[in-house]
């Protein structure tokens, strides 16, 4: 599939060919709803806790006799039925991330790219340059009317456009190898640089 490619003042830069098996898929649910899980549980944490019978502090002696009081038996204050007692069977530490084979991730990241395409939302820049000034690129983002972007480039990020583009809000830029499906499908439009194009397609075929 060819689109045509822009500069940042929205001036043309002529086209380019996009390989079909990475922009011109059928996207699927399934298979990005996955990938998405995946992701979202990696990042959690899974700190939460909370305290056992045992680690309450608490006296464990008996707190009244085994008999003749007319109440229910208990052993100790920090049983969990009391208040401020042990807590039965909560959480604890744990990773909540899960396997995904590396092959179907990469699927993934191929059907969200293709998502976006097909949804017009693809928008190829010649480069992504700056003189590091925040407001210059404001304006370009303005009159291109990117309001939720991702915008992703080669290997790396030129160091003046990063720090033009770290207060604009909505604003996010990626080098190729951070590409991921949840930061493309939460963003409105995906912006790709020509050398992103290029390390994309090499690093999924």
């Amino acid at each position: 599939m060819k689109l045509d490619v822009i500069k940042l003042d929205g001036g043309s830069a002529g086209s380019i060919d996009l390989d079909e098996a990475l922009f011109g898929l059928e996207p699927r649910a399934d298979i990005l709803h996955r990938v998405v899980r995946w992701q979202r549980n990696n990042a959690q944490q899974g700190t939460h806790k909370v305290k056992t019978r045992s680690e309450v502090s608490y006296s464990t002696k008996k707190i009244y006799r085994q008999k003749g009081t007319g109440g229910a038996r208990h052993g100790a204050r920090s049983a969990p039925i009391f208040r401020s007692g042990g807590i039965y069977k909560g959480p604890t530490p744990r990773s909540h991330g899960h396997e995904l084979t590396k092959k179907f991730r990469k699927l993934g990241l191929r059907h969200a790219l293709s998502s976006m395409a097909k949804n017009g939302n693809l928008v190829i820049i010649d480069d992504a340059t700056s003189d590091g000034k925040t407001s210059a690129l404001a304006k370009q983002v303005k009159s291109l009317g990117w309001k939720r972007a991702l915008i992703i480039d080669g290997a790396s990020v030129n160091e003046n456009f990063l720090q033009a583009a770290r207060n604009i809000e909505g604003l996010d830029i990626l080098p190729s190898v951070g590409a991921n499906v949840y930061d493309i499908l939460k963003r409105d439009t995906l912006v790709i640089t020509k050398a992103g194009i290029e390390a994309l397609e090499a690093r999924l075929k």
